[in-house]
């Protein structure tokens, strides 16, 4: 059964994103030598429905945690100019989705005459190539990694490195990273966390956990492996400077999505190797 996304932290994230296109194409539009596309990651079925789903590991989150909206591709397209980009990509790893999105997003007036282009393939690949295109020196991307989990690799953001690109990335703190960071320390899903974060699990460790007190042979040292205090922030802090690690200028607070009673769920993070880009982006969180 389907059950209706939303909540306030939906409409906080997609008008932060909107307000930014709108910035971003205004600027861009003083630069006609640049070839403007807009990537979207994960781009569904564009409904504001969602399946249960029923991975442990991707989804450890609630009927609830799952009503958040993965995109934006309508806003997008309803835009008029000179608020359009040159072309468009929405990929979607379920063909079935994708083609719902495709026929949603062609019947809207506004789509007409706009290139439109969709890809059935999964999005680690595709922002690889997406950033063999931008190092041609032509293009500059608007990218919107807007995952429910932590399906994009470090490989694949990491291969943005030197590019034009201003990046806006969904990042799931609360909801699964930190119920993968288990109290005890067994990491019963490490190559998952080190794919994602680009980390060994020793560094993994030492981000997120300490050795309390002195262990002896007999001792349990599960007693002794304390998980650090306010880990959610912690992540988000942590990938924050791994974001700096590829763009220059990182939005740094993320703007902090909650949801109704005020929980954390998620972090929405910039990027982008442009300063004024990131004051841009910062106004708009800080004004969230």
């Amino acid at each position: 059964m389907e059950k209706e996304w939303g909540g306030p932290w939906t409409e906080k994230k997609l008008d932060a994103f909107e307000q930014y296109v709108t910035a971003y194409l205004t600027i861009m539009n003083k630069h006609p030598y640049w070839q403007t596309i807009y990537f979207d990651g994960f781009a569904g079925s564009g409904k504001r429905k969602v399946k249960k789903q029923s991975d442990p590991i991707l989804f450890p989150i609630s009927d609830e945690e799952q009503k958040v909206y993965r995109g934006a591709a309508e806003r997008v397209i309803r835009m008029e100019p000179p608020y359009t980009f040159d072309y468009y990509y929405f990929v979607e790893e379920s063909g079935a989705r994708l083609k719902k999105l495709e026929d949603r997003l062609t019947d809207i007036p506004e789509s007409k005459d706009k290139i439109l282009v969709f890809r059935p393939k999964d999005c680690n690949e595709e922002l690889i190539s997406l950033a063999g295109a931008l190092k041609s020196g032509k293009y500059a991307s608007l990218v919107l990694l807007d995952p429910f989990g932590m399906q994009v690799n470090w490989e694949a953001i990491e291969s943005l490195a030197g590019t034009r690109s201003d990046v806006w990335l969904l990042l799931p703190t609360a909801v699964i990273i930190n119920r993968l960071l288990d109290r005890k320390g067994e990491l019963k899903n490490l190559k998952r966390l080190e794919s994602f974060f680009g980390l060994s699990e020793e560094e993994i460790r030492k981000e997120f956990y300490f050795q309390t007190g002195q262990t002896s042979f007999i001792d349990d040292m599960d007693e002794h492996i304390k998980k650090v205090v306010n880990p959610i922030n912690k992540i988000a802090s942590l990938y924050i400077k791994r974001l700096k690690t590829i763009w220059k200028f990182v939005s740094d607070p993320a703007l902090k999505l909650n949801n109704r009673k005020g929980a954390p769920l998620f972090h929405f993070i910039f990027a982008s190797n442009n300063k004024n880009a990131q004051k841009i982006a910062n106004y708009i969180i800080t004004n969230r």
